[in-house]
């Protein structure tokens, strides 16, 4: 029986990393220039995964977006970790940015991944299976394709590609 290799592709991020990201966009917004004495809160809700960011004016929320995106980047996470939700007055004139997390593949970009996959014509198979697309196949050049070639597309969610077998 030949030995079938595989691997999945999901949109897992690490917390750890995430969570690192985030104390130092703390530490380094509290440190600039721009931002001295004015108020700032960026606060993670871990049960809701959201990342809620407050800013004293639209510009210094933009600033403050930058910060995170340049931290998250630097941690090795990418930019659509996070999708934002709605930008809103808070209280005290602030402005107040609540971003969700991304770490799952919706269904409808999952079956549009399987089928660019299928359009390869290349001897793999590809399965949805939760949260995750698992890919089997009897080359590794042909999963190392799949890899290459689904990397080179744009995609709404993080796309991980990880336990290749």
């Amino acid at each position: 029986m030949a030995k079938e290799y595989s691997f999945d592709i999901s949109a897992k991020i690490n917390m750890q990393s995430f969570k690192d990201a985030i104390n130092l966009v703390e530490r380094e917004v509290a440190n600039r220039y721009d931002f001295k004495g004015t108020p700032f809160e960026v606060n993670y809700k871990e049960k809701e995964k959201q990342l809620v960011l407050v800013a004293s004016s639209d510009n210094k929320l933009d600033a403050l977006k930058d910060v995170v995106i340049a931290k998250l980047l630097k941690q090795g996470l990418s930019s659509k970790v996070l999708d934002e939700q709605k930008v809103e007055d808070a209280s005290g004139g602030t402005r107040k940015a609540t971003f969700k997390i991304v770490d799952y593949i919706e269904s409808k970009e999952a079956k549009k991944i399987t089928a660019e996959i299928k359009n390869l014509k290349l001897k793999v198979n590809a399965q949805i299976e939760g949260d995750s697309i698992r890919v089997k196949g009897a080359k590794l050049d042909d999963l190392q394709t799949v890899i290459a070639t689904i990397r080179s597309m744009e995609w709404e969610a993080p796309l991980v590609f990880e336990n290749m077998r």
